[in-house]
């Protein structure tokens, strides 16, 4: 499809107002998400085969595990792992004044 002479060479955002085209997003909500680069170049690897965008790949993704009977926690080992892990946390606080986010970026970027 040849867009009209009036909206050719108009930047994205320009030609997106100049459509209107403001409500092809309602009632869907922008997410962030880390994730590691090769996991990330696999993402878009699988979506492209399956001819769907990131996000609507991530969402059938998503979908699909939700909709799923059994979860990882099903399994008693797993269930037991993070009994333990919940029991490690509870008899090991840490301080009042730690900061979770700050400690896992600095683990990030040790890598």
């Amino acid at each position: 499809m040849k867009l009209p002479a009036q909206f050719r060479g108009l930047a994205f955002l320009d030609l997106a107002i100049a459509l209107d085209i403001s409500d092809i997003l309602k009632g869907v909500t922008k997410i962030l998400v880390s994730v590691d680069e090769k996991l990330l170049a696999r993402l878009d690897r699988a979506a492209k085969r399956a001819g769907l965008s990131r996000s609507a790949y991530l969402a059938r993704l998503v979908e699909r595990d939700l909709d799923s009977e059994l979860g990882p926690g099903a399994d008693p080992e797993v269930r037991q792992a993070l009994a333990d892990m919940q029991r490690m946390f509870r008899e090991n606080p840490p301080p009042p004044d730690f900061d979770w986010t700050k400690a896992i970026r600095k683990m990030r970027d040790s890598r």
